[in-house]
């Protein structure tokens, strides 16, 4: 018999249509009375952490959530789902994927249309997450989320459409498995990486986005409210307009970490351009490369670093490892 944690945290999932097509939050979770659909090897235990809609998740909410998977460690659970709005899925995924050392599996899902809508996806999504926290295959695999017959890697997945229940996405690497009548399949091997442990998450990083004709006001007025530290989506390959570089030296000169991704939806960050403004120069600044992450996730990545307490050093390589 297998053992898996349920959370309930809120989102579309949990939430009703009205008449008028309005969705709303709903006192009695849809999902409570679906017991009878799943496997009768694996017992669930359902906990309702909250009630929020996805915009209303902040780190605080994402370490309790952290902590209660902890607990869950301790307590011979096979594996933990969380039922999650999507807008904010993919942060709370990546925060739990590199805020502590994971024993069990770990999957969140969620859902793009409300329980009474119709082509409603959420029982769906909801009974193949904990059939896939229950596979045993599924705890080295890092946090992961499982919607619409799909499984990604929490680190790299991505909301890529407004509506469409098809709209996690992996961009350049794909999802790593399937979940097919019932059976889990993994596809590809997690690529082994770093967590730190942390108790806390206090502290202001902000996340910019870079655009055309882009001058320094945003990164003077961060630098006067002495911000902990700067995440930019920069542009293509990774490059700035050049009214921004005496600001952004400066602010680095202070000692704020900086760091860079792609505002691109594919590839990596690099340093390949030798102007002012590209890529070459800016690393020599001392802005950090972080490879892979859209910036919402370089964002928690730099919060959970700075919690953690690691030395400039230390944050550097856990930036760009």
């Amino acid at each position: 018999m297998k053992k898996v944690l349920v959370l309930h945290t809120g989102g579309t999932i949990s939430m009703t249509q009205e008449k008028d097509g309005a969705v709303s939050l709903s006192n009695h979770h849809p999902l409570q009375e679906t017991m009878d659909l799943l496997p009768q090897n694996i017992k669930v235990v359902v906990e309702e952490t909250f009630n929020l809609p996805s915009p209303h998740i902040t780190p605080k909410e994402m370490l309790i959530l952290k902590n209660r998977i902890e607990k869950a460690q301790k307590e011979n659970f096979d594996g933990v789902v969380i039922t999650h709005g999507t807008d904010t899925l993919e942060e709370t995924a990546y925060f739990l994927d590199i805020s502590f050392k994971k024993e069990i599996a770990v999957v969140l899902t969620g859902a793009m249309r409300s329980s009474n809508e119709l082509g409603a996806d959420g029982l769906y999504n909801y009974v193949q997450a904990i059939i896939t926290a229950s596979d045993d295959k599924s705890k080295d695999q890092g946090v992961l989320v499982v919607m619409n017959d799909e499984i990604h890697a929490g680190r790299f997945v991505t909301k890529t459409h407004t509506t469409s229940v098809d709209t996690f996405r992996t961009p350049t690497f794909g999802p790593i498995g399937i979940i097919s009548k019932s059976q889990v399949i993994f596809l590809k091997e997690v690529v082994e990486h770093h967590s730190l442990t942390i108790t806390d998450v206090s502290g202001k990083v902000i996340l910019l986005k870079a655009y055309a004709g882009m001058d320094a006001m945003l990164f003077d007025v961060l630098r006067e409210a002495k911000v902990d530290g700067v995440v930019v989506e920069a542009l293509g390959a990774g490059n700035l307009p050049p009214k921004v570089i005496k600001s952004l030296e400066e602010m680095i000169a202070e000692g704020i970490p900086v760091a860079l991704v792609s505002r691109c939806s594919n590839g990596i960050a690099q340093d390949i351009y030798d102007y002012e403004g590209g890529g070459i120069p800016l690393r020599k600044l001392g802005v950090m490369f972080v490879k892979g992450l859209t910036g919402p996730k370089a964002r928690l990545r730099m919060l959970v670093g700075l919690n953690a307490r690691l030395s400039h050093h230390e944050l550097r390589q856990f930036m760009t490892e």
